[in-house]
Formats: C-alpha cells, sequence, structure tokens
C-alpha cells in the first residue's frame, strides 16, 4: 500500500512564554512591512572602556548589538564572528577565547550551541574594528557583552587573529531571521488535501482543501470572503507561481458530505506574503464545526511551473527564456542569483535582499515564494558584472527588472556579496525511492532503490557500480536533499550492512540535472558483469563544495605562437605533450609549432578543490621536478566551427596548488616538497604560458577560423557546485604565420543567442610567432 504525503510547510512555536508578546509583534513588523527589527534576545553595550585586565561588561547603553559570520570557505552555521556596534561592523580577537565564548556567540546568531571555534584567520581576516580582546566566558551568558573582556575597541590584535565560530546546525525555538522563511505561533503546516481520486495518485499536487495543522490536528479554513490574493499565497507556499479559479460546484457537494473543523474563519493576505501565517488570521475560539455559516472549506488550484508540469504540451507551454537564472545550488529552486543584461549575465548585490525580492525571483522561474533570501556569496561566487544593488520588489513584479533598484558603483560591491536564494519547490516524493545505508554518516553509503516488481509489491535492491560516476551521484545525493556529490563508487565492500543484495538497476547513465534516478537513462533489464553486492554503487554527498572557473580575458592577453625546437623537447615528448606526428620527426632537427597562453584557475566556491587520489597513488614527473595529483586535469583544444578538432589537443596533468590568493585568504597547498595539493576557495593556480606543457601543438594545423577551448575537471573526477562554467571559449584566426585570439568567454557567461553567434564578432591582434 502506497501512503499518499501532502505537501507541507514546517512552522515551530515561539521558544520562550515571556518572549511570546514581542517577537510575535516582531513577525507581524517583518513580513508586513518588510522593516528590520532588533530581536527580542539583542542586547544592549555601554561605552568602550579601556582597561589591560579583563573586566566584566554590562547591558547597559543605547547600542544594540547585531552578529554575522562571514569569510569562506563556510557552510551557513560556521564562520568569522563580526558584530555591528556604534554603526560599525568588527571582529572579535582570538586571545583567550574559548568554547564558552563561541557558545554564547552561537545563541546569539540563533544556534542552540557551538561545537567548535576557529583561531587565525581561518574564515578569512575581516576588515574595520577589532571590537573585542581577550573576551572570557563562562557560557552561560545572555550576551557577550557581559563577559570580560579588555572593553570595545581596546585591542592589540591585527585581523590575523580574528576569531571564528562552528555552531550546533539546529535553530533555538523561536529564532527569528528576518530573511528566512519563519513560523508563527498559531499555524503550524499547512497542506493542499486532493479530493478527486486522480488528483491523490499524481505529483505535486496541484489542487485541494487548504488545511493547517494544530494541536489537534488538521483543520479546516473557511473561504468566506476567500480571495485570489490568499490562493497566491497558498500556491506560492506549495511551490507554485500561480493560482487558477477553482469550479467550487463539486466541491461544495463535497463538503456538504464531510464533517469540517474550521480552525481559521477569516484570512486576509496581500497577495505578497511568503506564507499564510504573515497574513491577518482570525482563528475559530467556538463551535468549529459551524463557524462558516454559508461558507465551505477554502479550495485552492495552483499553476505548475515548467519543471512541474505534467504535459509535455503545457512543460512547451509554460518554457519561455528567461532573463533571471539560479547557479550554484545544489538543488532545484536554489542557488546564486544572476540576470541578463543585453547578452551577458551578471549577478546582483545582496544590500537591501529580502524575501519580497527573492519571492520575485523564485516565481519568475516557475517555483513558488521564497524561503529564504540568503547574503554573503552563501551559494558561490559568481563571475562577471554586477548589475544590480539595493534591489526592493513590492512583491507583485513579473521579473526582478521591473523592481527599483540601483546601479552598481565600482565602491559598492564584491562578488562575495552576491545574492543568492531558497524557493519553495513542489513536493514530488523522489526521497521515498531511493536510500543510502551502511556509511559512516547519513551522507555516505551504499544505494538501494525501491523497484515495483510484476505482481506489484515492493522492494528494495542494488544498483550495479559499472558506469557509476559523480553525475549519477549527483541526482541522487539531490534527490535525498544531502548537498553535491563528492563521489560516485563503483565498489562498496566496505559498507555492506544490508540484507539488501540483489541487483535491481544496471547501465544507469545521468546527465547530473535530473530530480531522480528514475529520470535517468538504465537498462530495461538488469545487464551488470559484476553481480556481486561489494561492486554496488554508492556515493558521498557534500553540503558544500568546490567551484572552478579560469581567467578568460588572461588566456586572451597571453596566447601566441613558438615554433620550439625538437631539442629542448624531449621532456615534453616524454609527458605526451605533443601531437601524434613528432614521433615521426627527425629528431633532434627541426621544430613543433607551439600554441601558448597562461591558465589561471580560480576557486570560487565554498570548499577547497582537492584531488580525487590519495597521496599514495600521486605520480612523481622527473622531467617537471613534483608530483601530478590529477592525471587529466584540462583539456586543451582546437577545433573548427562546427567543433571538430583540428589538432590532437592535449590532456594537461596538473600539480596544484595556491600560487596567489585574495586579499585575507592564506595559502593552504603547495607542491614543494611532496606538498599536500589543492585549491584553497579564493585562490588561484597559475600555469603560465612558458612553462613546459602549456600549449597545444598546432604543428600540422593549416590556416584558418578556430575555436580554442580549455575545459578544467572535464571526467567530473572531483565535485563541483558548477560544471557549467568549467569550460571557456575563443575565437581564433589563424594564417599560417600569425594567430588572432578574440572574444575569449567562460561557456555559460552569455546568452544562448549571443553564443551561436560569437565566432562573428571582430577580433582584436595578438601575437605573432616568437
Amino acid at each position: 500500500m502506497i501512503i499518499q504525503t501532502f505537501p507541507t510547510m514546517f512552522l515551530f512555536p515561539a521558544a520562550e512564554p515571556h518572549m511570546e508578546l514581542c517577537q510575535w509583534w516582531r513577525h507581524i513588523v517583518v513580513f508586513l512591512l518588510n522593516a528590520w527589527i532588533p530581536s527580542c534576545f539583542a542586547q544592549t553595550t555601554p561605552p568602550a572602556h579601556s582597561s589591560p585586565t579583563p573586566t566584566p561588561q554590562t547591558a547597559e547603553g543605547p547600542e544594540t548589538l547585531k552578529f554575522r559570520l562571514s569569510g569562506f570557505p563556510r557552510k551557513h552555521n560556521e564562520g568569522r564572528i563580526e558584530v555591528f556596534y556604534k554603526g560599525e561592523w568588527g571582529t572579535i580577537c582570538d586571545d583567550d577565547f574559548s568554547l564558552a565564548n563561541a557558545h554564547v556567540l552561537c545563541r546569539q546568531l540563533g544556534f542552540v550551541s557551538a561545537t567548535g571555534w576557529a583561531h587565525s584567520a581561518k574564515y578569512g581576516k575581516g576588515t574595520g574594528k577589532i571590537w573585542l580582546d581577550n573576551v572570557q566566558c563562562s557560557g552561560s551568558e545572555r550576551s557577550v557583552s557581559v563577559c570580560k573582556s579588555r572593553g570595545w575597541g581596546n585591542s592589540d590584535c591585527t585581523h590575523d587573529e580574528d576569531a571564528g565560530v562552528i555552531c550546533k546546525d539546529e535553530r533555538l525555538p523561536g529564532y527569528v531571521d528576518s530573511n528566512v522563511l519563519v513560523d508563527e505561533n498559531k499555524v503550524e503546516e499547512v497542506r493542499l488535501r486532493p479530493v478527486f481520486t486522480i488528483a491523490t495518485k499524481r505529483m505535486p499536487v496541484t489542487e485541494g482543501v487548504v488545511e493547517v495543522k494544530n494541536k489537534d490536528g488538521w483543520a479546516q479554513i473557511c473561504d468566506n470572503g476567500w480571495t485570489p490574493k490568499n490562493s497566491r499565497v497558498v500556491c506560492g507556499m506549495m511551490g507554485f507561481p500561480h493560482e487558477k479559479k477553482v469550479n467550487k460546484n463539486f466541491y461544495k457537494l463535497y463538503a456538504e458530505r464531510q464533517k469540517n473543523h474550521f480552525l481559521v474563519h477569516s484570512v486576509a493576505c496581500l497577495g505578497t506574503e511568503v506564507h499564510l501565517a504573515a497574513c491577518p488570521l482570525e482563528f475559530n475560539y467556538g463551535n468549529a464545526t459551524e463557524s462558516c455559516p454559508g461558507g465551505m472549506p477554502a479550495v485552492v488550484s495552483c499553476v505548475p511551473g515548467p519543471l512541474y508540469a505534467q504535459s509535455t504540451a503545457m512543460r512547451k507551454k509554460l518554457k519561455m527564456q528567461s532573463t533571471v537564472r539560479l547557479k550554484g545550488g545544489a538543488k532545484y529552486g536554489e542557488g546564486r542569483v544572476e540576470v541578463l543584461k543585453g547578452s551577458e549575465w551578471g549577478t546582483i548585490c545582496d544590500d537591501r535582499w529580502n524575501l519580497l525580492s527573492a519571492s520575485v525571483v523564485c516565481r519568475e522561474l516557475g517555483f513558488g515564494s521564497a524561503k529564504e533570501a540568503l547574503t554573503g556569496a552563501r551559494m558561490g561566487q559568481g563571475l562577471g558584472p554586477i548589475y544590480m544593488n539595493e534591489v526592493q520588489c513590492t512583491g507583485h513584479e513579473r521579473s526582478l527588472w521591473n523592481c527599483r533598484y540601483k546601479n552598481i558603483t565600482t565602491e559598492d560591491c564584491k562578488h562575495t556579496e552576491d545574492a543568492s536564494l531558497r524557493c519553495n519547490v513542489p513536493y514530488m516524493g523522489y526521497e521515498k525511492t531511493v536510500r543510502i545505508l551502511g556509511g559512516r554518516s547519513r551522507y555516505e553509503g551504499r544505494v538501494e532503490v525501491l523497484r515495483t516488481e510484476t505482481n506489484g509489491t515492493l522492494r528494495w535492491g542494488l544498483i550495479c557500480g559499472e558506469g557509476w560516476g559523480t553525475e549519477e551521484a549527483m541526482v541522487v545525493c539531490r534527490q535525498l536533499g544531502l548537498g553535491y556529490a563528492n563521489h560516485g563508487l563503483q565498489e562498496t565492500w566496505y559498507w555492506d550492512s544490508s540484507n539488501v543484495t540483489e541487483m535491481v538497476m544496471s547501465g544507469v547513465k545521468c546527465t547530473g540535472d535530473e530530480m531522480s534516478l528514475s529520470q535517468c537513462q538504465h537498462h530495461r533489464t538488469v545487464n551488470c558483469q559484476k553481480a556481486a553486492a561489494r561492486f554496488s554503487a554508492g556515493v558521498i554527498c557534500s553540503e558544500t563544495a568546490s567551484d572552478l572557473v579560469l581567467n578568460a580575458p588572461l588566456v586572451q592577453q597571453t596566447t601566441y605562437i613558438e615554433d620550439r625546437p625538437l631539442h629542448m623537447l624531449y621532456c615534453a615528448a616524454e609527458e605526451d605533450c605533443l601531437s601524434k606526428s613528432a614521433a615521426k620527426a627527425n629528431w633532434p632537427y627541426g621544430h613543433r609549432r607551439l600554441l601558448r597562453f597562461s591558465s589561471q584557475i580560480h576557486n570560487i566556491g565554498r570548499a577547497d578543490f582537492r584531488p580525487k587520489a590519495g597521496r599514495h597513488s600521486w605520480v612523481w614527473h622527473a622531467c617537471h621536478g613534483h608530483y601530478h595529483s590529477m592525471d587529466i586535469f584540462t583539456h586543451y583544444d582546437l577545433m573548427s566551427a562546427n567543433g571538430t578538432k583540428v589538432a590532437e589537443g592535449h590532456k594537461a596533468s596538473f600539480c596544484l596548488e595556491d600560487t596567489d590568493c585574495d586579499e585575507g585568504v592564506s595559502k593552504r597547498y603547495e607542491c614543494a616538497n611532496f606538498g599536500e595539493q589543492g585549491i584553497t576557495v579564493g585562490c588561484w593556480d597559475l600555469y603560465r604560458h612558458d612553462i613546459d606543457c602549456q600549449w597545444i601543438d598546432i604543428t600540422d594545423v593549416k590556416p584558418g577560423n578556430y575555436i580554442l577551448q580549455v575545459v578544467i575537471n572535464p571526467n567530473y573526477e572531483v565535485a563541483e557546485s558548477d560544471f557549467t562554467n568549467n569550460a571557456m571559449k575563443c575565437n581564433c584566426k589563424y594564417d599560417g604565420h600569425r594567430i588572432w585570439v578574440h572574444n575569449c568567454h567562460i561557456g555559460d557567461a552569455f546568452s544562448e543567442e549571443a553564443e551561436k553567434k560569437f565566432e562573428k564578432y571582430p577580433g582584436q591582434f595578438n601575437n605573432q610567432i616568437s
């Protein structure tokens, strides 16, 4: 028997009874007026005192403290601790810092407690004031302002000593963040209950009776005075962008045969709210079965977005070219917000970014209202221009471009302030058909899928590991809501902890974009050469991932041709960096014609890029004098306009290290002396144009117009939050003596129309033969 589950939105009661009134009014102001009101938990602080000895700080004075987590790489519950005092953000020094301090700070950030802390600017160096030093808390204080310290603004530290905290990923009951969907104390859950028989068997549920949950169970809302604005709010909660009219005749007959329990008898939404609980509600405290005279339960019908339309015709009708997109998210309906201006994509700054503006983006993309408006590049940093700042939407706009905003000046924003969001998406029940078991945590394990037998019974089975890789693991991690795919494993003998031993699925091939494994290609009947359970597929998921991108302008600036004598290319031949025709050359006489350029690879994600292979399997390259941790890290290719390779290309292996970093970020990886390899978030690895093998051998290429393409991490060996920005393309014109390179750009930086026409753009002269 399959139990139908309805879409729900969870809400939690306030934490402390004595603060309920304060929290309630704050919720109302935040939701209805879109204004920030200081938390009821906020503490006031006294003027700064200079004292070499730690002294207790009192909670008196006009100042209100605010706290935030900053820096990278980090998750949402960790980072450099920053405090807002006297109108300025500043940091806290790590001198005398302890877990007790972190407990107090995490509670002020809205988390239940701390699990650790970090010293020496692990999350990068902050800027501005260092507000506190030698902080000594016992751990039970309500505010860091009452802990002992040297006094506000009195410090002998530098930003190299900025402290960070790691908080337990559990919110304090009743905690309110105006940019995160929060709860009200009268409604705990909302759902659409389908009535039609056919509707109960379809996912997602788009039409039904609106029901709310309280301590007594599920109850209905009286439809007296019910408006399309109310329906719009409910549909947004359920993950749908729009509402439509309902044929009430059937539902009226249905309601007359049911015993209804009306908890809410009046709702008056404006249509811009992100949750029904944000609307003015009147609750019934009398006879719940008779509190809707002449009315019936409220019924809502929603229009699904293109991804969730139930017919191909509807999907085509709803699908359109959008001027906004989401990048870097692990799931559909979340990511960094990017907008199209002219033909180039760019980001928006997070100043004044809120749920109203985020909801406009969500609905424009075919999702529901927003449940989180995220700041501080929480979904990774973007590239290119930043188009908008201080976006202010009313909530009724059809496009983000219709909202009020300011144009960016060079001083306004950096990509560390890119705005992102999470939308309400329709509940599809995908997580019920797959599970992972046997791992050390819920983020890893052997993959098992639920299959329907010919007799209609359900059973769990394994997936054949042959051909299983990162793309398939991406789908499983997304389907289970576990973030990004770290690894796709073809053997899982070390996780054999289940009595499920039979292979029920094989030949799985995904693109990585699917919402469920059932949408991937696979064999109709199981065909697995290694059918033992130890060879079943497994995954390791992660909450964060790296994101590598090539510096396209640098490629354009540094490209040139060199005729290099063969007697200088013995090492390159050994490293397989030349075309096959080089083997037939008259060594050591003659030369090879090389297309040279620099590669600067940035990590703009939220986790360090680390090679998949362990140190024990790294290969020593005597010619280069270091270990290579990845056999194929980049593909260098020269192609004709139709995509045919005209040069054999070069599959370059790298030693990965931090050549340089953004301001405030410290290097962590270095190739020398068998050091750890990788690329830190905010750092880049530079392979200069003049080092060995940094080229494409074009000796056999005839004059013509070509495309230079560089692809990073081409085999998806290492997890990234976004693989669409791993390719870079340039137009090339080669006349047999000189080369012109122009319009170098990341593969997804321009619109589809511009990408199709990019080879026709006028070029610029680069370098001739050296």
